[in-house]
């Protein structure tokens, strides 16, 4: 590392390769689109679990992991006034369940019309929760294990962060047994769950563009060419994290550029959208036509009145609350990088009410007869069962075509 973020020093050559090999893995994951998407995830998803199982295991027979799990269950009471915990709490949700980022409803758009979702969204919750749940075993008996060979209480050993993953870790697992075994099972997880996270994220951006540039995008080679740019751009753009101060630019973006008050402004615009606008009742029947089961009344309690309230307190007391970004060795950034910081923050959120203008600006009408056709979602209240109803009964592609053009081109290259 360098003295601080004005000084960029060198490019670490080990990094930079690192850096390479990872987005050639991103590009060859999701070149084809579901076809090769949808086999990969079988080993990037699947894979991690081995992983975490046979860490856990390990993690809980080293001495002193007791120790650790006892200050994972146990909790502190007096750490619920603190409204920090709360905030980490509230954004931790967020982004565990990779809502608001357009993953979601991406890769669900690939889906049958009559696919349960309703199911799957329950099943998604249960088996995130049981996962981090899980994971806490295997990190905190790791941490009990170091507490004990430093003689130190664990909330002493590391700071959460990136220096738990690539720093404390690898240090408690130099300490064991067959060290090399571990850090490779360790490692290898680790690159998992990145991979799967970003491929997934470029799929999102990569349908979104062919949504919108549908004739040039859905021709032959056309995705395979816009995501060798789009891959080899962002390669170059990322180089400058492979350098000695790349490290304190890479906290300074993860700090205030993906920082929770932005997602959480996010996903209370989504749930106005979705329980006001287009309405949590008419959100209910499209439910039930499409699964044959309709969501309980607390699914409308939530995006209508619990997750926008919720979301908008935290909105707001992240910012009452705020601290400046230093890093854990005492570095006070400059001024000039706060200011980068939040302006990183500002393009996250500016795009929604920009979009919000430009769209009332563009249609006919009074102020108040625009705002009326923007609230509401175009139908045609004459012909809107029928057209649902045919919808449903129609072959797949055809469903597909009507809303989604990048699910056209994967289903014309997969046949």
């Amino acid at each position: 590392m360098s003295e601080g973020l004005e000084v960029i020093g060198t490019v670490q050559w080990e990094l930079l390769l690192c850096q390479l090999v990872c987005w050639v893995s991103c590009y060859f994951c999701i070149w084809k689109g579901v076809r090769s998407t949808g086999k990969v995830v079988y080993v990037t998803a699947l894979f991690p679990y081995l992983m975490l199982a046979i860490l856990m295991v390990r993690g809980v027979t080293l001495p002193g992991a007791w120790q650790g799990v006892v200050y994972y269950l146990y909790p502190d009471l007096s750490r619920l006034t603190d409204l920090q915990v709360w905030l980490d709490a509230c954004t931790q949700v967020v982004f565990s369940y990779g809502v608001v980022g357009g993953t979601l409803i991406t890769l669900g758009s690939y889906n049958k019309v009559t696919n349960n979702c309703y199911k799957d969204s329950l099943w998604l919750c249960l088996l995130n929760g049981c996962t981090s749940f899980v994971a806490g075993f295997a990190v905190f008996s790791v941490l009990g294990f170091m507490a004990e060979k430093q003689g130190l209480p664990v909330d002493k050993v590391v700071q959460s962060g990136a220096e738990l993953a690539f720093i404390a870790f690898p240090q408690a697992v130099a300490m064991m047994p067959l060290p090399q075994l571990w850090a490779v099972c360790f490692f290898i997880m680790l690159f998992m769950l990145g991979l799967d996270t970003v491929f997934a994220g470029l799929e999102t951006i990569t349908a979104s563009v062919t949504d919108m540039f549908p004739k040039q995008m859905c021709r032959p080679w056309r995705r395979e060419i816009f995501l060798i740019i789009f891959c080899s751009v962002f390669f170059l753009i990322q180089i400058i994290f492979t350098t000695q101060g790349g490290i304190y630019l890479f906290q300074l973006i993860d700090y205030y550029a993906v920082n929770g008050a932005g997602v959480l402004f996010l996903c209370l615009i989504e749930c106005v959208a979705v329980g006001w606008a287009f309405g949590a009742e008419q959100m209910c029947d499209v439910v039930e036509r499409m699964t044959g089961q309709r969501p309980c009344v607390l699914f409308k309690l939530c995006w209508r009145y619990i997750t926008p309230l919720i979301c908008t307190a935290c909105f707001i007391c992240t910012f009452l609350n705020y601290q400046p970004l230093t890093s854990s060795h005492g570095y006070v950034y400059p001024d000039w990088a706060y200011g980068l910081g939040w302006t990183m923050s500002c393009f996250t959120v500016v795009p929604v009410p920009i979009w919000a203008v430009v769209k009332i600006w563009t249609i006919n009408g009074t102020f108040k007869e625009r705002l009326l056709v923007l609230w509401y979602p175009a139908r045609d209240p004459a012909n809107s069962e029928t057209n649902e109803d045919n919808l449903l009964n129609e072959p797949e592609m055809k469903i597909t075509s009507v809303s989604f053009p990048h699910t056209i081109y994967n289903e014309n290259e997969m046949n």
